[in-house]
Parts: C-alpha cells; sequence; structure tokens
C-alpha cells in the first residue's frame, strides 16, 4: 500500500491544527513574501500580500477609479523587446496596453535598480501624488510579476501608506475592462538610456 506524500501529510497536519488545509508547494498562496525585494526572474508566483499595502482585484481597481479619490496609476511593465528577426528598415512601434489614464514607468520594479533610476522613480510619486505620501497609489503590471510588488514595496518602505498593489495587472484588467495604449512617462524616458534592438 502506497503511503501519502509529504504535501499530504503537510496539507492533514495544518487542517488538524487550525483548518487550514495546505496548497501545493508550486501555488502561488504558498509564495512567502521576501524580507527586502526580490531579486530573482521577473516572471513567477508572487505572494498573496503585500504587507503595508492593499492587495486589490481588478473590481476593487475599478470601484476606486469610480470614487471621489482617485488614484495615481503606475504601470511598472518592461516594454516589448523589438524581435531579432525583425525586418530591416521597418518601423518599430510596440503598442502597450493598460489601464487608461495610468502613467507608464517601465521597469522601476527591477531589482537592482540603478540609484538614478530609483531617485527618479521616487520623485516621479511625488509629483503625480502632489507629494501626499496617502494619496491611493495603484502600482501593476503583468500578471504573475514581481515588478509590481517590488514597486509598490518600494514605496511602501518609503513611507507612502496609500499603496494598492494589482497583481491581476493588464491581464486581470482587459478581461472585463478597455485598455489604452500607453506612451512611456516623458520624465522617466528623458532618464532611460538607450538600449540595443529598440
Amino acid at each position: 500500500m502506497r503511503t501519502a506524500g509529504p504535501i499530504v501529510r503537510i496539507a492533514a497536519a495544518l487542517a488538524a491544527l487550525g483548518g487550514l488545509a495546505a496548497a501545493p508547494a508550486d501555488s502561488p498562496v504558498n509564495v512567502p513574501e521576501p524580507e527586502g525585494l526580490y531579486a530573482g526572474p521577473p516572471k513567477g508566483y508572487t505572494p498573496p500580500t503585500l504587507t503595508g499595502a492593499a492587495v486589490l482585484d481588478a473590481g476593487a481597481v475599478a470601484a476606486l477609479l469610480a470614487g471621489p479619490d482617485k488614484p495615481v496609476l503606475i504601470d511598472v511593465a518592461a516594454p516589448d523587446r523589438k524581435p531579432s528577426n525583425f525586418p530591416a528598415g521597418r518601423l518599430w512601434l510596440p503598442v502597450h496596453p493598460s489601464i487608461p489614464g495610468a502613467v507608464w514607468l517601465p521597469e522601476a520594479g527591477a531589482e537592482p535598480l540603478a540609484p538614478e533610476r530609483e531617485a527618479l522613480f521616487y520623485a516621479r510619486v511625488a509629483a503625480l501624488t502632489g507629494n501626499d505620501r496617502a494619496k491611493p497609489v495603484v502600482v501593476f503590471c503583468h500578471v504573475e510579476c514581481w515588478g509590481s510588488w517590488n514597486a509598490a514595496k518600494r514605496l511602501v518602505r518609503k513611507g507612502y501608506t496609500g499603496i494598492r498593489w494589482f497583481p491581476e495587472g493588464v491581464e486581470g484588467w482587459q478581461d472585463k475592462h478597455e485598455t489604452a495604449a500607453l506612451r512611456v512617462d516623458p520624465a522617466w524616458q528623458a532618464g532611460t538610456e538607450p538600449q540595443a534592438g529598440r
């Protein structure tokens, strides 16, 4: 007779202790928050929480946008890379769909982030919030992307108290809502070094 595997035994033990069942080890609900910023691969399961921030779904973001205290929307998704086989002489104009009204600060959730880029990120958020650290700020990128988690965590650590993290990202938004094509925030673009292949 085959015995139960370790995950099943752990789930049973947790259930007996507190009525809780454990999810499989690779489940997104089991990802713990790192103590600092996450420096691993940017795509992958993220924690279900972010200490110091509220975690919102698409419905909550829509409700916040419909309310009286409009949030600042910050999209930190990386731009699409120009394909290596893109025909020479053709214009590369990628479209970045996002939540209408969002400000696009690509890769502001990278870790590490160069000190001058981090300073620019804080300066842009300060300008966008009118230096109000309690102003609602919704940070997002793509689903299962650590960039938005890191960017929101940076703001929490900087003393912002109105941070909302939207882990469903653009994909979660566009399932039920309209998107708009964004261009990179001009101030962020001005501080960006040109990268090969763009």
